[in-house]
Formats: structure tokens, sequence, C-alpha cells
């Protein structure tokens, strides 16, 4: 078991420094270095949380071949199969890069 503080917690904390004690000293100019910094920042932290042990292993250039020939297809036996896996994908990868698209989508 790692120790506290942990990357994220660290990541959280200098996040934290960026936004509220360096942004207000910085120029406006470098505001939205700072910011960009921080959205970073956010977006590792939540990338390292996010769980991506809950989906199968899939290689993606394969699947993606066999979609554009139509091997997924609805009527065909593994359509449900992958259109499932391709919704959690899609979920997982909004949750770390768009978070707020998914409070949004509902």
């Amino acid at each position: 078991m790692p120790e506290k503080p942990d990357a994220a917690d660290l990541l959280a904390t200098a996040r934290d420094v960026v936004l509220n004690e360096l942004l207000p000293a910085l120029p406006p100019e470098k505001a939205f270095a700072a910011r960009m910094v921080a959205a970073a920042m956010a977006l590792a932290i939540r990338e390292g949380a996010a769980d991506v042990t809950s989906l199968p292993s899939a290689n993606l250039v394969l699947l993606a071949r066999q979609i554009r020939e139509g091997m997924h297809d609805p009527g065909t036996p593994r359509h449900a199969e992958v259109l499932a896996f391709l919704r959690d994908y899609a979920r997982l990868r909004a949750s770390v890069s768009a978070p707020k698209a998914l409070q949004t989508a509902g």
C-alpha cells in the first residue's frame, strides 16, 4: 500500500498552490498558462483514478478495422457486446478528459 501523500494528493496540493497562490501573483498575460498547468494537473489526477481494470482488454486498432469492415454491425453475433464495450470505453475516457460532458449528458 503506498504511503500518503500519494501522487494524486501531491498533484492536488500542487494544483491548489498554482491556482490559489501563484495565479493571483502572476501578471495577467501569464494567467492562461497557469490555468492550463492546473487543468493538466486535474486531468492527470482523474487519469490516475480511472478504473481501467473494469473494462475488458481490447485491441482497439483491430476492433476499429473490424467495425469498418462491418463485422459488428447490428444483427451480428457480437454487436451488443461491442456496443456495450464502446459505450463503457467512451464514458471512461470522458470521465478523464471531459467530466463535465458526462454531467450534462445524464
